[in-house]
């Protein structure tokens, strides 16, 4: 029977590849186009343009290159530039998309995407990277990416940390990249950076130190893995005390590695809530002190348009919305109703992934990016915790096994599990002895190194990247996106007219948060008419456009320019009524910063 299939099966390729051949001459179509045609048939997917790995890391020069690369690839839609400089001298690199063909930059609502704000965060610099080949990669072959392309803007920052990036990618293991490389002194004891890292035993990581001490420590070597220390319970002692992480103590004061590179929080410095250090440790002295957070927020002043923003961290699979810290208060109810509907939609796009307000469902943050955009910008925004453990184990099965104590991936033990059979053993280092200068005979390893835990393992990149993508593509497809319907005129007396135009946003996000319009930081959007020797006698609502009802009027002293603080809420629709004098024609137009610009010409007769 297998074999009779098979049988068929090659003769039906061969009976259409035969058809395949003849059909151009008898048709008048090129060869080619068959050609194409039996790719498609054989299911083969098409070549890519550009080809970049997902399933690995790339340092600040490697994106800088993969930017340039799609740039050339399509520079019609791609736009690379640097929007300043780190504190080292690094590129902030910017990556623009956008389609002039459908108007410019400002005209339109564009999403802001950035990664890596926290130098050990660094799997959204992948994101982005994935976002911008693949936008571009599927523009003309998916409806809905080129849809995208051409309504919206798109301003990709891979790593807002650069030099925090390259300090984790390239130093050893266990260093702590969080911050960036502005000096500062996190113990307090007038030097800076003096008890920077040291690999002593050159293995590649910033292993953890380990003093014998018989009878005297509160650590023993595990039973069951003994690359492992444990805590010994409390009416017991140990013979092993941690003295710190792999270094040398420079200063006398103590402490090993107590003065490294990296001693305050980049997402602590954001003028929202910003408050010192003795409240928020590492905000550093003032909002925007540090060079990056100050050239990212120019860059946001000068882009109005951004009605949008995705800012990347990890880990611990989230979808993160403000307020940072309680005291903030909620936002307005007409935005909760947003965030919600976006936020719980994440959570389907994105598989163990939570949606949570910060403060509640994480920590408190004072000073953090996503409230200054909320709140200082108008901007809707998302925070991505990207990576949750609970995917190392994803069957419902496995999860049962996960729960019984003396399972072999049982919650305790599961990272050892993973580590033996899917890394073979690769991201776990073992304890050796080594001669400390300082503290004699120690043990140095048992430490998990950087690429394990905080990031995924490098196989299931790709799908992170593509779902996350996924999750901000939506947000972005949602921003505010204004439009005119049906119009209506009618002849009131020798010309004068009764003018009807329907307003529409044909999206969830209102062209101006509610709390936006609360802290006036938005510029209003207005509705303007135009037309020679027309003068707008009255404006107002339509409250029913079924039922004759008298009309809303709007008290305002020019009513050519009908100022509109609140904006237009998100997938609502109304109707302006001008009472107008005059002939010939009039433009009516809407003008919002993050809805978009929209016009429409209409006689009046």
């Amino acid at each position: 029977m297998r074999n009779t299939s098979s049988i068929l099966t090659r003769c039906f390729v061969l009976l259409a590849c035969l058809a395949l051949s003849v059909a151009p001459a008898a048709m008048g179509q090129k060869a080619t186009d068959y050609k194409a045609f039996a790719q498609k048939l054989s299911g083969s997917d098409p070549q890519f343009k550009v080809k970049i790995d997902f399933n690995r890391w790339h340092d600040c020069e490697e994106i800088k290159s993969d930017l340039l690369r799609m740039e050339k690839a399509w520079p019609k839609f791609l736009k690379y530039s640097s929007v300043g400089k780190s504190y080292d001298g690094r590129d902030m690199m910017c990556m623009t998309i956008n389609n002039p063909d459908t108007g410019p930059e400002l005209s339109k609502a564009a999403m802001y995407i950035e990664a890596n704000i926290h130098g050990n965060e660094i799997q959204g610099g992948e994101i982005c990277l994935y976002t911008v080949w693949y936008l571009m990669e599927n523009y003309g072959r998916i409806d809905q990416i080129t849809k995208l392309v051409d309504e919206r803007v798109f301003y990709l920052f891979p790593t807002v940390n650069p030099d925090g990036r390259d300090y984790f990618l390239k130093g050893p293991s266990g260093v702590s990249a969080r911050g960036g490389h502005v000096p500062v002194d996190e113990d307090s004891d007038g030097l800076v950076d003096e008890d920077d890292i040291m690999d002593l035993n050159g293995n590649g990581v910033l292993d953890q130190m380990y003093k014998y001490v018989p009878g005297q420590g509160n650590l023993r070597r595990s039973s069951s893995n003994p690359n492992v220390m444990e805590p010994v319970p409390q009416d017991q002692t140990g013979d092993y005390i941690s003295v710190g992480r792999e270094g040398m103590d420079n200063d006398g004061d103590g402490m090993v590695s107590g003065g490294m590179r990296g001693g305050y929080d980049p997402n602590r410095n954001w003028a929202s809530d910003w408050q010192p250090d003795y409240i928020q440790s590492g905000s550093m002295h003032y909002p925007f002190e540090l060079p990056e957070a100050k050239a990212i927020n120019d860059f946001l002043l000068a882009h109005p348009n951004i009605a949008g923003v995705q800012s990347y961290h990890n880990n611990g699979g989230m979808i993160l919305r403000g307020p940072g810290a309680e005291w903030m208060g909620e936002y307005p109810a007409s935005d909760v109703r947003v965030y919600d509907e976006l936020g719980r939609n994440g959570e389907r796009i994105i598989p163990f992934y939570r949606y949570l307000v910060i403060w509640s469902g994480l920590y408190t943050v004072h000073g953090g990016f996503i409230d200054w955009t909320n709140d200082g910008l108008g901007i809707l925004s998302f925070s991505n915790e990207l990576w949750n453990n609970g995917q190392y184990f994803t069957s419902p099965e496995l999860k049962q096994q996960q729960q019984d104590p003396n399972s072999p991936i049982a919650s305790r033990v599961a990272n050892y599990f993973f580590n033996e059979y899917l890394e073979f053993g690769d991201e776990f280092t073992e304890l050796e002895e080594f001669e400390h200068s300082q503290f004699g005979k120690i043990l140095v390893g048992g430490t998990w190194k950087k690429t394990y835990g905080r990031v995924p393992p490098r196989f299931m990149l790709e799908e992170l990247c593509h779902r996350n993508m996924a999750f901000t593509l939506h947000q972005a497809d949602e921003m505010p996106k204004m439009s005119m319907g049906e119009t209506k005129v009618e002849l009131i007396s020798d010309n004068v007219y009764r003018v009807r135009v329907d307003l529409k946003n044909e999206k969830l996000v209102p062209t101006i948060l509610a709390k936006a319009a609360e802290n006036n930081v938005v510029t209003p959007d207005l509705l303007t008419v135009e037309g020679k020797n027309v003068a707008v006698l009255a404006a107002g609502w339509v409250r029913d456009k079924m039922r004759p009802i008298p009309t809303q009027l709007i008290d305002q002293p020019d009513l050519k320019r009908i100022i509109l603080r609140n904006g237009q809420a998100g997938n609502s629709e109304r109707t302006i009524e001008y009472l107008v004098r005059g002939s010939g024609e009039i433009t009516v137009s809407y003008l919002s910063v993050k809805g978009g610009d929209v016009r429409k010409t209409i006689p009046l007769k």
